[in-house]
């Protein structure tokens, strides 16, 4: 297969190995079988267990006693934190992030656009209330997020457009999931300035998701997400005005992107 925008051959043994890594990272905490890892990547037995084997031999793949069994290996995790280690932007966002938490005694995100879906890179929970499991390195689906469509909506109209896939799986009874109604949400967002999670990704949380435009188009956003119960237009207006001086102060101290119009 030739990349159309630069003419080089991909190399297959190199993109199974990236579909396989990512199927078992989708998974989670669910290990697949060879023939469950088979059938979904359309891959034979025999070459899928070859490759399976020389990753689990270099830590990129684990298996349980039986052999039979398998999940994401140690060395991804290495390689994720080496990426959260170096990332210049979180570097930045993660003092913003920790303050406007305890200010607000909210949980606040910072997040990274990869294709339709969101990528958690730094949370900072609210004292009042800790989940169970941490987001960062967790990817939801960018139209059901406030971060996403916050993202979203920066690029409508415009070459860098991201296509509302069909269908959208609901997460939730609110779940937007019909496309003309998500495109006027995100036509909205764009309007106002910010994005709007109300129930569509977790029941019981509201969530407002504000673009950092510091890249062209911009990839990455920040999001403070809210009980249900403990929401009121006096509390929404204070969280949005928070909100936006973060989003400002963050874009201020940001690098310059140079791949931005105007720059050569």
């Amino acid at each position: 297969m030739t990349h159309p925008e630069s003419g080089v051959r991909s190399v297959k043994s190199a993109a199974r190995t990236i579909e396989l890594l990512e199927l078992l990272a989708s998974r989670q905490n669910r290990p697949a079988r060879l023939r469950e890892l088979s059938e979904a990547l359309g891959a034979p037995r025999s070459s899928l267990y070859a490759l399976i084997r020389t990753l689990v031999e270099h830590g990129w793949v684990r298996t349980d006693e039986t052999g039979s069994l398998y999940s994401i290996g140690i060395r991804a995790l290495l390689a994720g934190t080496t990426y959260l280690d170096t990332d210049p932007y979180l570097r930045i966002a993660q003092p913003h992030i920790n303050d406007l938490s305890a200010k607000l005694d909210e949980t606040i995100h910072f997040g990274r656009l990869d294709r339709t879906y969101i990528v958690y890179l730094a949370t900072k929970e609210s004292s009042r209330y800790v989940r169970p499991f941490s987001r960062v390195g967790r990817r939801l689906p960018a139209f059901s997020t406030a971060m996403g469509k916050s993202l979203l909506a920066e690029r409508l109209g415009t070459p860098d457009e991201v296509p509302i896939p069909q269908p959208i799986v609901p997460l939730t009874p609110n779940t937007l999931v019909d496309k003309d109604e998500l495109r006027r949400d995100l036509e909205l967002t764009r309007e106002r300035g910010y994005a709007i999670d109300n129930e569509e990704n977790y029941a019981g949380l509201k969530c407002f998701g504000f673009a950092l435009r510091y890249s062209s188009p911009a990839t990455d956003a920040i999001s403070c997400s809210v009980p249900i119960a403990s929401m009121t237009d006096e509390r929404e207006r204070e969280i949005v005005e928070a909100m936006e001086k973060v989003r400002l102060a963050i874009e201020r101290m940001a690098p310059i992107d140079l791949s931005a119009p105007g720059w050569v």
